[in-house]
């Protein structure tokens, strides 16, 4: 194990014991609590949420640097009892590439927990939101595509970011122009996920296979696989997060930020040249051969969860894409799936391409 994350699990272990050997010899250990992370009311719907976000676009385009300030912002929406709700709120620019690519960058929205009480947004703190490079068809639809890989991810496993898709009305708070109105997703923030999963992030590069929790890396490097992802890097925390347990058994891995994937075949998006790939539509497997004996089962849940996968592409927001783009999509995902119809044809087909000792 790298001798940063031995600390790192040493430390907590410490704490942890130093925490018991203050309690009373009498203490009884406190109960479980049934559901300490409800999910919030943002996540617990798949129907797109329409909303008005007003602010300062002039001057958040001009924020291009990825530690720009917070802004004063205003989202709106229609509530249930059919009135305008309205929550004041801050945010920021983020995503380095973005930031010097897009019209109007991605934000991160920070919500003041009083003022969402009662709202749609109630206990959603920090959530990113990824929203259309450009205010054309085209990227509107890299956006829906993204959404569906996240909402894939999420059946596979919880140990993904929820997401929910908006459409958002960019409404300038200087003067009064809408300048966009396009579809967009708002995503867990990285801080709640790992609560959720009762650890926190790991802020420190350098994991290896021994660092990961050989469960959960078999399932998201067959993922990452599924979609043709390579932009990604557990070990540089790149595309990518890191949940430390206090007990300190290996960290969960985390994927996120997949628009350089193969499945949304960006126009924009190419491979590493460092890579043996030339399109990233073409597959290349990035997963630690010291998985081999946990792939048979991330395999079996993939198979499991087929139908529901293609299933998506179906439903209320799968209707929301292009036609043609659900038909090449799908057709993408067969291919995946052709590869992996038993483990046999998995080992010769993408196992075979491990990173490390085999």
């Amino acid at each position: 194990m790298n001798f940063s994350f031995r600390i790192t699990a040493g430390l907590s272990l410490a704490l942890a014991t130093l925490a018991q050997a203050q309690q009373p010899a009498t203490a009884k250990p406190p109960k479980p609590a049934k559901d300490s992370f409800p999910v919030p009311r943002l996540f617990r719907s798949e129907t797109p949420l329409a909303v008005t976000l007003k602010a300062n676009y002039s001057r958040l385009k001009k924020d291009r640097d990825d530690k720009a300030p917070y802004r004063d912002a205003v989202v709106s929406y229609l509530g249930d009892s059919g009135k305008t709700i309205t929550i004041p709120l801050k945010v920021k620019t983020h995503g380095i590439w973005r930031l010097n690519h897009c019209d109007i960058p991605p934000l991160r929205w920070n919500f003041a927990g009083k003022d969402t009480k009662g709202t749609v947004f109630h206990d959603v703190d920090k959530p990113k939101v990824t929203n259309a490079c450009r205010d054309i068809d085209r990227y509107e639809q890299y956006v829906l595509q993204e959404a569906q890989l996240y909402r894939i991810y999420q059946l596979l496993t919880p140990q993904s970011h929820r997401v929910r898709v908006l459409r958002i009305s960019y409404v300038d708070s200087a003067s009064g122009k809408t300048e966009q109105m396009r579809y967009a997703f708002a995503f867990e923030d990285p801080d709640q996920l790992a609560e959720r999963l009762h650890g926190k992030l790991a802020k420190v590069k350098g994991a290896t296979a021994g660092d990961l929790d050989p469960e959960a890396g078999s399932l998201v490097y067959l993922f990452e696989y599924l979609i043709g992802n390579t932009d990604f890097s557990f070990n540089g925390l790149h595309n990518g997060e890191l949940v430390g347990r206090p007990d300190g058994s290996p960290h969960i891995p985390i994927a996120y930020d997949f628009d350089f994937s193969g499945a949304v075949n960006a126009v924009y998006a190419t491979p590493d040249p460092k890579l043996p790939i030339r399109k990233v539509r073409e597959r290349l497997f990035r997963g630690y051969c010291a998985f081999n004996d946990d792939y048979p089962a991330a395999i079996a849940r993939m198979n499991e969860k087929k139908a529901a996968i293609y299933a998506l592409y179906h439903d209320e927001i799968g209707k929301l894409m292009d036609e043609r783009i659900v038909n090449e999509t799908l057709r993408y995902f067969d291919e995946f799936y052709d590869s992996i119809k038993s483990v046999d044809v998995a080992k010769r087909d993408v196992l075979s391409g491990c990173q490390g000792q085999r």
